[in-house]
């Protein structure tokens, strides 16, 4: 079951591969009245958007290319955040296509005062690398080392045929 390398055998593809760990990033901002609405609770917009951030660092961090944003799987917001809050987004490659990858970022938001940590939601972004011309362009296959990262990526498996149905 090497999921790692039998999706990619294009003679584009870059031949060395990456570990999940190599691209995966963690992004904390504290929220600020700015991203809130009058009542303290910071817009979904603005969670979105650092989402989208660090889903995209992580997407070029591992191809080394310009990618761009192609889905955000639906986003479930589980807890709120406030104004306040230090929101930390963790998000790691679980998916990698010929030029697609799938990032799943979980958001997790924390009262600084009380240290009392909530889940707010996680969600799954796909990304395709590009070149300089705005085409799709291979990217490295994704090392799987762990029994935790070949669940997710069969998940994120089950995830691609759901949508290549809608």
């Amino acid at each position: 079951m090497a999921h790692e390398t039998e999706t990619q055998t294009d003679d584009a593809t870059p031949p060395n591969g990456k570990t999940v760990r190599e691209s995966q990033i963690v992004m904390a901002r504290s929220m600020q009245p700015p991203d809130a609405d009058v009542w303290g609770n910071v817009h979904g917009g603005a969670i979105l958007r650092l989402v989208d951030e660090a889903g995209g660092a992580v997407a070029i961090r591992h191809s080394r290319c310009r990618c761009v944003t192609v889905a955000m799987d639906s986003m479930i917001f589980k807890q709120p955040v406030y104004i306040g809050d230090l929101l930390t987004i963790t998000a790691c490659l679980t998916y990698v296509g010929r030029t697609s990858m799938e990032v799943e970022a979980r958001i997790e938001a924390e009262d600084m005062r009380t240290g009392v940590r909530r889940h707010a939601g996680t969600s799954y972004l796909i990304y395709v690398a590009i070149d300089d011309l705005g085409r799709p362009t291979p990217v490295p296959p994704l090392i799987l080392e762990t029994q935790e990262e070949r669940d997710r990526w069969q998940a994120a498996e089950e995830r691609r045929a759901r949508r290549r149905q809608q």
